[in-house]
């Protein structure tokens, strides 16, 4: 594996730290704040290129590949996390569609996500059930030419920005499919938008389905096969978590070097403290060895092939050293860290969901265990 970034990598790259330097920056106190829907910075996004990086060319992507997606949203994590999951979580229902849509729904509506005319959702989890298939509740069945969709949906995001959602539901056959629903349809209904710890912002909700007509050519895929697609396209969401551990981790440590640098203890900077220092080495090391098991798995992505042993490793190492450092930053930070003048309060909160949506990090080990013993 090459190591070097390449040039396209590296304009990328630059170009995503600008935006988050310029615009994500001066921002991200004010979203966390408020928790309200960042559609400017969106919008934002979307004039450069940041939507559909990953995707080809023919539908509106930048054919730039996975890698360049996992830089975006480091490099936009390290500023603020709740911007960067916007792309993040966009790519589980652009992947859905470019991976298992006909040429129809690619046109219709894999387009508009690709050029960041706006998101979409996409919804598996149940709240009794969470993210067992063999749960699921949400039922649809046929009627003349549609499909009738009833049931609930927990932890949807992006909704204040979404026009289209890829629901998962039970067909007539007892088996789970997936089918992409227009957000405007009667009976869909936003029944409440949830008050997260972290990660404030993303427009997490939860909602009902209420005899939603959805025509049968949105079916999604073939007829039961939608635990396959959730499989798959949860890969590329994971991916994009591992990217905004080691961002928001980054800026972690970034924010300890500046305020122990600046801070004098008996005379010296607290960046003498062998305690510190200490810190700054276990904090640094995690981070470099979290985002190359990033790069590697967007690298193996980029070559068409499975990552769902790479990703679980990476997610666990990355979540992890995400909770990790914050906590160490923290310390550094002392009694100040844990006021809202400062920063690293919202890094240490936002950090802890890494470890939690899009598969907890008990069910990684898990997949990992089991691909090194079938």
């Amino acid at each position: 594996m090459d190591f070097n970034l390449s040039e396209q990598e590296l304009m990328i790259q630059t170009r995503a730290r600008d935006f988050a330097n310029k615009l994500a920056k001066p921002r991200a106190a004010e979203i966390d704040r408020t928790g309200k829907w960042p559609s400017d910075l969106a919008s934002e996004m979307a004039k450069s290129g940041f939507f559909g990086l990953q995707l080809p060319t023919e539908y509106e992507g930048a054919g730039a590949g996975y890698k360049c997606y996992a830089l975006v949203v480091e490099q936009i994590s390290r500023a603020s996390m709740a911007v960067a999951a916007i792309i993040a979580i966009n790519a589980l229902g652009e992947e859905a569609i470019y991976r298992y849509g006909n040429e129809e729904h690619k046109q219709k509506f894999l387009k508009p996500l690709a050029k960041g005319e706006h998101t979409v959702m996409f919804a598996f989890t149940e709240a009794a059930t969470g993210t067992d298939p063999r749960a699921i509740t949400t039922t649809a069945i046929p009627s003349g030419d549609s499909y009738i969709l009833n049931g609930s949906k927990a932890f949807s995001s992006l909704a204040p920005g979404a026009k289209v959602a890829v629901i998962f539901a039970r067909d007539e056959t007892g088996r789970v499919s997936a089918f992409i629903v227009d957000t405007s349809s009667e009976g869909f209904i936003i029944s409440k938008q949830l008050e997260t710890m972290g990660l404030r912002g993303s427009g997490t909700c939860q909602f009902s389905l209420s005899n939603v007509s959805v025509p049968q050519e949105n079916l999604l895929g073939e007829k039961g096969e939608g635990y396959e697609i959730l499989l798959l396209s949860i890969n590329v969401g994971q991916l994009g978590i591992c990217a905004e551990a080691v961002g928001t981790a980054q800026s972690a440590l970034e924010m300890s070097l500046d305020y122990a640098g600046k801070r004098p203890v008996r005379g010296k900077s607290m960046l003498q403290l062998p305690t510190i220092q200490s810190y700054i080495g276990e904090m640094a090391s995690r981070i470099e060895a979290a985002r190359w098991l990033t790069y590697r798995a967007a690298a193996i992505k980029d070559e068409g092939k499975s990552i769902r042993k790479e990703v679980a490793m990476a997610k666990l190492v990355a979540s992890q050293t995400a909770v990790d450092v914050t906590s160490m930053a923290m310390q550094i930070h002392g009694s100040y860290g844990y006021t809202r003048d400062l920063q690293i309060e919202r890094l240490y909160r936002d950090a802890k969901i890494t470890q939690l949506y899009e598969v907890v990090s008990e069910i990684q080990r898990i997949i990992v265990a089991s691909s090194l013993t079938t």
